[in-house]
């Protein structure tokens, strides 16, 4: 297996010389309907060098700054170990000043990377992407389950919620509607964007289920809801948010590849590698 990022050499992806670090957590331990997330980054892997490295909308090969992929994070044993070891991992690869980026896996990894960010950056606002609230504060016994993986962020950081059309009755004492972007709400409309982006305080960290893009553009992951996000809608608001605020780290989470349908594929690639150039190269 290709563990480097498409046919980068060396003097790009050097843990010493690279600028952006990835790590992989390939947990899918308590997912509760369709499986394969765990899964999920080797096919991201294999499909990156089918992408065209130069970004048009930035003028830039933003893989010259240096993308060097860390060892998967193994820890699979239960849901509370994955999320102490992700945390203190995270709070390590936070001392070396790069710019952090996360794949899983399930959202539940999401939990102590948060964290882990929220105890480096004072006043942080997090931002969900995502048809899912994901604000129970515990299922199936546990607090660190798929299904809460934005309950702790909820009450430790500033979250604004996007593309939610998914939630049990139990989630409605923690959701903030001044902060919540309901899909059905901003369906067609773009003045939404603006509104979420001044709810936002000076620095995001970026959380992607890849379920809030509609699942007629990306079936691969375990719970796909109707009346999903378009690639377009999706790239414009990222795009403005990085224009705007200090992204200091993203996750992309629940991809569960579908054998034979290599679009959803190459959408997950494409838009790692566009998150990358918007952070580097947007002007």
């Amino acid at each position: 297996m290709n563990r480097f990022f498409g046919e980068t050499k060396d003097d790009y992806v050097s843990l010493e010389e690279a600028n952006i670090l990835l790590q992989s957590v390939p947990y899918d331990g308590t997912s509760t309907w369709g499986k394969g997330a765990d899964k999920g980054f080797e096919v991201f892997l294999n499909t990156v060098p089918n992408l065209e490295f130069f970004d048009i909308e930035t003028d830039a090969e933003v893989y010259k700054q240096g993308i060097h992929i860390l060892p998967d994070i193994e820890e699979r044993s239960s849901p509370e170990k994955v999320y102490q070891t992700v945390l203190k991992h995270t709070k390590e690869l936070l001392k070396m000043n790069k710019f952090l980026t996360f794949f899983g896996g399930e959202h539940s990894i999401s939990i102590g990377i948060i964290e882990a960010f929220r105890q480096q950056y004072n006043n942080l606002t997090v931002l969900q992407l995502d048809a899912h609230s994901d604000l129970r504060p515990s299922y199936h016994n546990s607090e660190y389950n798929h299904a809460c993986a934005l309950h702790k962020a909820s009450q430790t950081t500033n979250l604004i919620q996007v593309g939610i059309r998914s939630m049990d009755v139990v989630e409605k004492p923690y959701l903030d509607k001044n902060k919540c972007f309901f899909a059905e709400e901003i369906y067609g409309t773009e003045d939404w964007m603006d509104k979420s982006i001044e709810l936002m305080t000076d620095d995001v960290y970026l959380t992607i289920d890849l379920d809030a893009l509609d699942p007629s553009i990306m079936p691969s992951t375990g719970t796909p809801e109707p009346g999903g996000l378009s690639w377009d809608t999706c790239i414009r608001y990222l795009k403005k948010v990085f224009q705007r605020k200090n992204v200091v780290g993203f996750d992309i989470v629940e991809f569960a590849p579908i054998d034979g349908l290599h679009a959803p594929d190459f959408l997950v690639a494409k838009l790692y590698y566009k998150l990358l150039s918007y952070k580097f190269y947007l002007k």
